[in-house]
C-alpha cells in the first residue's frame, strides 16, 4: 500500500468518525433538550395538581376568589366542566371547548396514522395543544383561557361561542368551517370600549403544542418536523429540526405552522403579527409519542368595536391543497402556504415545481400504483437524459480506443518532470482526432441536480404515505427486512432492505464507470485511477450509514435510477463497435492532422493553463541550471 493510497483511507476513516460524533452529538443534544422539556411539563403538571385538601391551600384558594371576584369575568372563571362542540365536514373533524372556547382535538380525515387508525389525530386535549388570546385592559389582563363560553348558533360548521361578564361585556368567538381544512374564526368584543388602554390596541397570542408522532421512523420525521413562520415582506423560516431553537423576529410575520412530515397546524391573522415574536421548539423523547414542543407568543392589531379575525389550517402538506388556500381564504392576500412543502434550494426547487410535481401528478392522477410512479418517473428522466449520455459514453469509447495510440506517441515522456510535456502532446492528439476529453463531464453535472431534486421531492410527497409496493409496506418510510430493541452505532435499530440494494447498484455502477474511465487512461493517470477507485467503492457504505434511515421510496428510486444507469452503459458497451468507430476517428486524423481542430471553451482553457505551467516549470530549470 503506498503513501496516496494510505492518505486515502485515513481521509476517509476521518470522515466516518466526523460523520459520527456529529450524529451522536446531534442525539446528545435532542436528548438533553427533550429531558429538559420533560422536566419542566412535569414541574408544570405537579404544580397544576398539588393536593388541596389542606387548610392552609383552602384558605388560599378561598383568597384568591375573593380577589378575583371584582374581575370583570368573574362568572365566567369558575371551575366547571366544558361543552364539546364538533364542528366536522368531509376533511376535518374539529372539536371546540366551551372551557377556554378554543379548539382542543383535531383530526384530519381520510389519511391513516401509523397505528391503522382510519383518521390522523393531530392533537388531543389541553395537555396537547392550547391557544388562549390575551386582552390587555386598564385593570387586568383577559385571557380567553381561562373563560367558560356559552354556545349559541351551533350548526354542523358553525358556532358561536359568548363569554359573559359584569354590565353588559361580552367577548365572542364566532367559527365557521370551510369546505375543506380552513377554519375562520372572528373574535369580538361588546361594551369593552371603556376599559382598554389608550393606544394599545393588540391582544397577545399564546399557543403551544406537543407535536405527535404521525410516521413509523421517529428520527426521519423529525428531520422535516419543525416551527415554521413567514416574514411579510421575505420568504418562508424556520426553527432547527435537529435541536431545540428559539428566536425572536425581527420583521412583521403573516403566519405560524407547527409542522410535521405530513401534516400542519398553521396560524393566520387577518393582518399580521408583530414584530418580535417569541418562537421556540424542543425535541421529545424517542418513544414518548411526539416529535417536539412547540411554543409561540404573538401580537396582532386588534380594533374593540369590529373584533379581530383569524384562520387556522389543519391539513396535509400537500403541495397543491396549500396551494390552493388562497382562494379559500377570506384574507385575499397571498399565503405561500405551498412553502410548507419544501422542494430544495432554487435550481432545486424550480426542478421539483415547474417538472417533477406536474409529471408526479399527472401520472398519479391516471391511478397507477406509487411505484409504478417512481419507475416511470425514472424512465422518463433517463429517456430526456440519454442524449447526453451517449454523448458522456462516446467520448470515452474514443479516448478508450485511442489508447494504443497515445501510449506510443508518449511513451519518451515517462519521467515525473516530463508529465506536463505529456499532457499537451495528449490534448494536442485528441484535437487532431477531434476528441473532446470533457465530453462525459457535462452530462453528470446535468443530472446531479436532478438526483438532488428527488432527494427533497420524494420526502415531502405525501401521497407516498402509507401506499405499499412489492415488499414495501409504505413508501414515506424505512422497510426493515431485520429491526431490533436497542439502537447500533451507525446503523440504528434496523436493516431497510431498499437501502442495500441502492447501495449495492451504486456498487456495481461505480464498478463500470471506474472500469470505462480506467480503460482511457494511460501512465500514471491509470495508477492514479487504481487507487481512486478504493475510495470510490466505500461511497456506497457511507451512503448505507446515512440513508438507512431515510424513505424506502427514496431509496427504491435511487436503486432503480442506479440499475437502469448500468443497463444504459452496459448496452452501450455492447452496441460500440471499436473497429468502425477508430476509422473514423483515422478520417478525422487525416483531415486535421496539418490544421488541428482548436479546442474550445474548457478544454481551451485546460490547455492553455498547462501551456503556462509548461513554460513557467521550463523558466524554473533554467534558473536552477543557471545557479
Amino acid at each position: 500500500m503506498n503513501k496516496n493510497t494510505l492518505t486515502g483511507f485515513v481521509l476517509i476513516a476521518v470522515v466516518l468518525i466526523a460523520f459520527s460524533w456529529w450524529g451522536q452529538r446531534q442525539a446528545n443534544e435532542q436528548q438533553e433538550a427533550a429531558n429538559a422539556a420533560a422536566a419542566k411539563a412535569k414541574a408544570a403538571q405537579k404544580q397544576d395538581t398539588q393536593p388541596t385538601d389542606t387548610l392552609d391551600t383552602v384558605a388560599k384558594e378561598q383568597a384568591k376568589l375573593q380577589a378575583d371576584s371584582a374581575k370583570t369575568f368573574f362568572a365566567a372563571m369558575q371551575d366547571q366542566p366544558g361543552q364539546k362542540i364538533v364542528l366536522k365536514n368531509e376533511k376535518v373533524e374539529l372539536t371546540l371547548d366551551t372551557k377556554g372556547g378554543t379548539v382542543t382535538k383535531a383530526k384530519v380525515l381520510g389519511y391513516k396514522d401509523r397505528n391503522g387508525n382510519p383518521d390522523v389525530t393531530l392533537f388531543d386535549g389541553e395537555a396537547e395543544q392550547s391557544l388562549g388570546f390575551i386582552i390587555p385592559t386598564k385593570k387586568e389582563n383577559i385571557n380567553t383561557r381561562e373563560l367558560n363560553f356559552t354556545p349559541s348558533a351551533v350548526t354542523a360548521r358553525t358556532a358561536t361561542l359568548t363569554a359573559e361578564g359584569a354590565d353588559g361585556k361580552k367577548i365572542m368567538l364566532k367559527y365557521s368551517l370551510g369546505e375543506s381544512y380552513l377554519l375562520h374564526y372572528q373574535l369580538n368584543t361588546e361594551g369593552m370600549e371603556d376599559m382598554l388602554e389608550p393606544g394599545r390596541q393588540s391582544i397577545s397570542v399564546e399557543w403551544k403544542d406537543s407535536c405527535r408522532q404521525q410516521e413509523k421512523g421517529y428520527t426521519f420525521e423529525n428531520r422535516y418536523a419543525s416551527l415554521t413562520y413567514k416574514e411579510v415582506d421575505g420568504g418562508t423560516d424556520h426553527l432547527s429540526e435537529g435541536k431545540g431553537d428559539s428566536e425572536q423576529t425581527e420583521e412583521a410575520l403573516d403566519w405560524v405552522a407547527f409542522k410535521t412530515q405530513f401534516f400542519t397546524a398553521v396560524l393566520i391573522p387577518k393582518g399580521q403579527f408583530d414584530k418580535g415574536a417569541d418562537l421556540a421548539s424542543a425535541p421529545r423523547q424517542k418513544n414518548s409519542g411526539y416529535l417536539k414542543y412547540y411554543e409561540a407568543h404573538l401580537k396582532t392589531g386588534f380594533d374593540p368595536k369590529q373584533g379581530t379575525e383569524f384562520e387556522m389550517y389543519f391539513g396535509p402538506n400537500d403541495f397543491q391543497i396549500l396551494k390552493g388556500i388562497d382562494k379559500e381564504s377570506k384574507f385575499g392576500r397571498d399565503l405561500d402556504l405551498e412553502d410548507l412543502v419544501y422542494l430544495g434550494w432554487w435550481l432545486v426547487r424550480w426542478i421539483n415545481r415547474w417538472f417533477t410535481l406536474y409529471v408526479f401528478d399527472g401520472l398519479t392522477a391516471l391511478g397507477l400504483g406509487l411505484g409504478i410512479v417512481l419507475i416511470l418517473i425514472t424512465l422518463l428522466l433517463k429517456g430526456l437524459t440519454f442524449p447526453m449520455v451517449k454523448k458522456s459514453y462516446m467520448s470515452s469509447a474514443k479516448m478508450r480506443v485511442l489508447k494504443p495510440k497515445l501510449e506510443e506517441a508518449t511513451k519518451q515522456y515517462d519521467k515525473p518532470e516530463d508529465q506536463m510535456q505529456k499532457q499537451q502532446a495528449m490534448m494536442q492528439m485528441y484535437s487532431q482526432y477531434g476528441v473532446s476529453p470533457l465530453g462525459g463531464c457535462l452530462p453528470m453535472l446535468i443530472q446531479m441536480p436532478i438526483w438532488i431534486a428527488m432527494f427533497f421531492f420524494v420526502p415531502n410527497a405525501i401521497q407516498l404515505r402509507g401506499e405499499s409496493f412489492l415488499w414495501m409496506q409504505d413508501l414515506s418510510t424505512y422497510d426493515p427486512i431485520f429491526e431490533w430493541g436497542k439502537p447500533v452505532w451507525l446503523i440504528g435499530d434496523h436493516l431497510s432492505l431498499t437501502c442495500i440494494l441502492f447501495c449495492v447498484s451504486n456498487l456495481l455502477y461505480s464498478y463500470m464507470t471506474m472500469r470505462q474511465q480506467r480503460d482511457q487512461m494511460i501512465g500514471q493517470q491509470a495508477q492514479q485511477m487504481k487507487m481512486m477507485q478504493w475510495m470510490m467503492y466505500l461511497m456506497p457504505v457511507m451512503f448505507f450509514f446515512i440513508f438507512n434511515d431515510y424513505s424506502s421510496g427514496l431509496n427504491f428510486y435511487y436503486f432503480i435510477s442506479l440499475f437502469f444507469s448500468a443497463a444504459i452503459m452496459w448496452t452501450l458497451r455492447k452496441t460500440t463497435d471499436d473497429a468502425k468507430l477508430l476509422a473514423i476517428l483515422e478520417k478525422n486524423y487525416q483531415a486535421n492532422k496539418n490544421n488541428p481542430k482548436k479546442q474550445s471553451g474548457l478544454a481551451a482553457r485546460l490547455e492553455a493553463m498547462q501551456r503556462q505551467q509548461a513554460e513557467m516549470q521550463r523558466l524554473r530549470q533554467q534558473m536552477k541550471n543557471k545557479r
